[in-house]
């Protein structure tokens, strides 16, 4: 029997089976840092299962909650080398990195949940975005948030008087930092796996803290003293890896934009939607809270700007685009 005739059914069949795999099919990982049952985390799953619908199938995304990739850090790292494809970073992290991202944390840009959703989805902090690929390797899709951030202390704190000397529990980045270090407060980076045990032997006297996490971690067992502030929004941003994106055929980068913004944009509503009812949730609780503002902060504020009004050059703009919010 000839050569050609032995192949001829076999490449046949090959063609036969090329038509029907997808040539792009793949299967991709997004990585983040919050647990299974929190919201970002139920977003990722939701643009998983959309993703892999609207594709019939051709992709596939594993979604890797609680640092089971590593930090943020070493998630942002394998982003850059393309060894993760997508993760949910906090600004923090990015801001870590692009330091004008550090203007979305200056303190009450936004008085509340509702202005901070309103700044996210302006053209003012989407215009930011613009900057990852080149400074990050990253490509932005756009935010999520969560809460406003509040201060949670083992001892009664009415105001920043109260902060100074307190071992303050801090997600690690740098304008919370300088932000807690101006009302003499000494903060302290923790895992938040860490901190529930932290409260509780004194190892840390307070934390900076969104309601959805004290109700959910049970803060409020450990430390009995709520001081609602308002003083800082708290975004995230869904990303693509830079060399993974490059790689995407113009339909799947469409459909990964109109999903996961999809989404993203769900975690916004999510908080927005839940924030007054977890206030009534924990004004219902037999803890001691109080309240402060902008102008109790007003030095704070002061030197936090002498710091990042050189760093963030954003800042301006944001401002402008909150003032217009808040004008609404």
């Amino acid at each position: 029997m000839s050569i050609k005739r032995i192949l001829g059914p076999v490449m046949t069949g090959a063609l036969a089976l090329a038509m029907v795999l997808p040539a792009q099919a793949r299967d991709f990982r997004l990585g983040l840092i919050t647990p299974p049952s929190h919201q970002w985390t139920q977003a990722a799953e939701a643009f998983a299962s959309e993703v892999k619908e609207q594709s019939g199938g051709e992709h596939s995304i594993a979604i890797f909650p609680a640092q089971q990739l590593g930090n943020e850090a070493q998630m942002v790292q394998q982003l850059q080398t393309g060894a993760l494809d997508m993760a949910f970073l906090t600004i923090a992290e990015v801001s870590n990195r692009v330091p004008d991202f550090g203007a979305l944390y200056a303190p009450y840009l936004v008085d509340n949940i509702d202005q901070a959703a309103a700044l996210l989805r302006s053209e003012a902090a989407n215009e930011l975005l613009n900057q990852l690929p080149a400074e990050a390797g990253l490509v932005g899709i756009g935010y999520g948030m969560a809460g406003m951030r509040q201060v949670m202390s083992r001892s009664e704190a009415k105001g920043p008087q109260d902060l100074a000397g307190m071992k303050l529990r801090i997600t690690p980045f740098e304008p919370l930092r300088d932000f807690y270090m101006a009302t003499g407060a000494a903060p302290t980076p923790l895992p938040l796996p860490a901190v529930y045990d932290a409260l509780a032997n004194g190892q840390i006297d307070a934390i900076d803290m969104d309601f959805d996490s004290i109700l959910i971690f049970k803060f409020y067992e450990r430390a009995d003293n709520l001081l609602i502030s308002n003083h800082m929004m708290f975004p995230m941003v869904g990303v693509v890896s830079g060399r993974v994106w490059k790689d995407l055929s113009k339909e799947d980068r469409e459909l990964f934009q109109t999903s996961m913004r999809k989404h993203l944009d769900g975690v916004i509503d999510h908080f927005q939607q839940q924030e007054h009812q977890q206030e009534q949730q924990l004004r219902a609780l037999d803890i001691t809270i109080e309240e402060a503002g902008k102008d109790d902060f007003a030095a704070a504020i002061s030197d936090w700007e002498k710091i990042w009004s050189a760093k963030a050059k954003s800042l301006p703009k944001l401002r402008q685009a909150a003032a217009a919010i808040k004008g609404n």
